[in-house]
């Protein structure tokens, strides 16, 4: 069964706001499995258009990863990040079929 994945692009608007939902959303990320791929980082935008900070979030299945986001432990989260932040999220379901060969 593929993995399932929350990819986030955020611009933080407001630090002492988005510190409060970091800290907030560690609730419902426990709870549902998730664990960190990517946070933060150095990155190099190549085609389109950045955002200062990129995440993305594995779980263990796509129904796991919309489950956390709409539970109502990140949903609490969520409010803290309003105004803190602008943030575009997809919730994805993972790969795990053929890959290109050499």
């Amino acid at each position: 069964m593929p993995k399932g994945y929350w990819i986030g692009r955020v611009d933080v608007t407001e630090p002492d706001g988005y510190k409060a939902y970091v800290a907030a959303n560690a609730e419902p990320f426990r709870k549902y499995g998730a664990k960190f791929v990517v946070r933060g980082g150095t990155f190099e935008a190549v085609e389109g258009k950045p955002r200062s900070r990129n995440v993305v979030l594995e779980f263990k299945d796509y129904a796991t990863a919309l489950a956390c986001y709409r539970s109502p432990e990140y949903k609490k989260a969520m409010a803290l990040r309003e105004g803190a932040a602008v943030a575009d999220i997809i919730v994805i379901e993972g790969y795990d079929g053929p890959q290109p060969t050499d």
